[in-house]
């Protein structure tokens, strides 16, 4: 199972292209469509700082972290951004 961890300024954004294969890479390669956990930090270093401890974590760790707060592993994209 592939998972990818990033930062931006614009979740909503940045998830779309992600579902819309905007960017050749990662998440395009490895299918990852998914948003199944998020962190809001206030400013930006915290949120890199972040980012960089939950790339070098194991799996195991990050499935955990994503199982407590989202036990189901629904897409979180729909709560961002409700049907009107």
């Amino acid at each position: 199972m592939q998972m990818y961890v990033g930062v931006t300024n614009d979740l909503v954004r940045r998830v779309w292209e992600h579902k819309n294969d905007i960017h050749k890479g990662f998440t395009c390669e490895y299918n990852l469509h998914k948003l199944v956990y998020f962190e809001v930090y206030k400013d930006e270093l915290t949120a890199i700082e972040r980012e960089k401890y939950l790339k070098k974590c194991y799996k195991k760790t990050k499935k955990k972290l994503i199982t407590v707060q989202n036990p189901q592993w629904n897409d979180l994209y729909d709560v961002l951004t409700p049907l009107e």
